[in-house]
């Protein structure tokens, strides 16, 4: 779902960063080759995503679901100099063709991929992250959470994908049975009611919650 009217997010888009061709390039592979490509973080959240990154300058990254790898290259951007991106999917038809867009990335040598499923690989991961991104499967939103925020420093950021879910979370009664409107709307109350961590929502494109976990 669009939240924002096309005309003001192509003007926002025309007076903001522009992608670098491997992330253009990333983006209309996706589009002509991949399976719902509406799932790519896109150009308007990339920039999101990497302005967040350089902000925090993060020492370590970590990423629940890699997709084509768009929003692991933009949040690379923000790395420290000697600072490790891990990014996890189970998309064994996707690895191959990521692998390659990581490695033709100036951040090759910065970025770890994990193929498998991330409840397995989460708890044998010892580092402590400075942002997360989650963007997978939405019934596991919950679980990731839980696991990820003690491998968060303080003043660490999640950022959670897909959160307004087209919308539909602002109408349950009328999506009564789909689940995976449910599913989201009870994560965000979730996290509402949480009081060890900063949150807000902000529309851009289907969604995405900022989580600041308080400082120790």
């Amino acid at each position: 779902m669009d939240f924002l009217d096309k005309r003001i997010e192509d003007y926002c888009l025309a007076y903001s960063d522009r992608e670098s061709s491997l992330l253009k390039e990333i983006n209309e592979y996706t589009i002509k080759n991949v399976h719902q490509p509406r799932m790519l973080s896109g150009h308007l959240q990339g920039r999101f995503l990497s302005m967040i990154s350089k902000i925090k300058k993060p020492n370590n990254i970590l990423e629940i679901g890699t997709y084509t790898g768009y929003s692991a290259l933009c949040m690379a951007e923000g790395l420290s100099k000697n600072g490790k991106l891990i990014t996890i999917d189970k998309d064994t038809s996707l690895h191959k063709k990521v692998s390659e867009f990581f490695r033709r990335s100036k951040y090759k040598n910065q970025i770890v991929q994990k193929l498998g499923n991330a409840i397995d690989i989460l708890p044998e991961i010892d580092d402590v992250f400075d942002l997360v991104f989650i963007d997978a499967d939405k019934r596991n939103y919950q679980k990731y959470f839980e696991i990820v925020l003690p491998k968060v420093n303080p003043d660490g950021i999640i950022l959670v994908d897909n959160v307004l879910w087209s919308g539909k979370v602002t109408d349950l009664r009328g999506n009564k049975d789909d689940r995976l409107t449910k599913v989201m709307d009870d994560f965000n109350k979730f996290i509402s009611n949480l009081t060890d961590v900063n949150k807000m929502i902000l529309p851009i494109r289907d969604g995405i919650s900022i989580i600041i976990k308080n400082g120790q």
